[in-house]
């Protein structure tokens, strides 16, 4: 079994915002963390991967030009037999879970960033995740992060509710 933590949309630093401690745990506790985007600084991707587990990131629209040069647009993780799909952006909300599903074939799940809004879905089989934002919920109720326990193929998804970031 391995236990992934999972944010996007952190856009940090961004004056003195930071990350949850209850997130900075999660995130310590995983065996890998995944990054669907807009991490926004080169400097805050050091900083996640000095907290020890191994970081899987994609580039956002927001990001500054190193982490858009250096980071796939989009990627596929292998974890406990679970393959993960994973993008920034996932396009029109019409159409988004079967288009998502179809884009990363023999995944078992696929991680999106963008809208701010957690989604915890499954179509055709594959489970469609948006973890929300750690730091800046926009329109979602609240401040959010997913935490996946893999198990070879099968998945088990939590959406975790955050506090505000102080």
């Amino acid at each position: 079994m391995a236990t992934i933590a999972v944010i996007s949309d952190t856009h940090l630093p961004r004056g003195a915002r930071r990350l949850p401690d209850a997130c900075v745990e999660r995130l310590r506790e995983a065996d890998l963390i995944l990054h669907a985007g807009d991490l926004t600084s080169l400097a805050f991707l050091v900083e996640l991967e000095a907290l020890g587990p191994p970081v899987a990131a994609v580039a956002g629209n927001m990001d500054e030009p190193a982490l858009q040069s250096g980071l796939p647009l989009e990627r596929v993780v292998e974890i406990a037999g679970a393959r993960i799909g994973m993008v920034h952006d996932a396009g029109p909300r019409t159409g988004r879970e079967a288009r998502l599903a179809q884009r990363f074939p023999r995944c078992v799940a696929v991680v999106y960033g963008h809208t701010h809004i957690p989604q915890v879905d499954r179509t055709d089989g594959v489970w469609i995740l948006n973890p929300g934002s750690p730091t800046e919920r926009r329109s979602a109720p609240r401040h959010s992060m997913l935490v996946l326990e893999a198990r070879g193929a099968e998945l088990s998804p939590r959406l975790e509710p955050l506090p505000p970031p102080s």
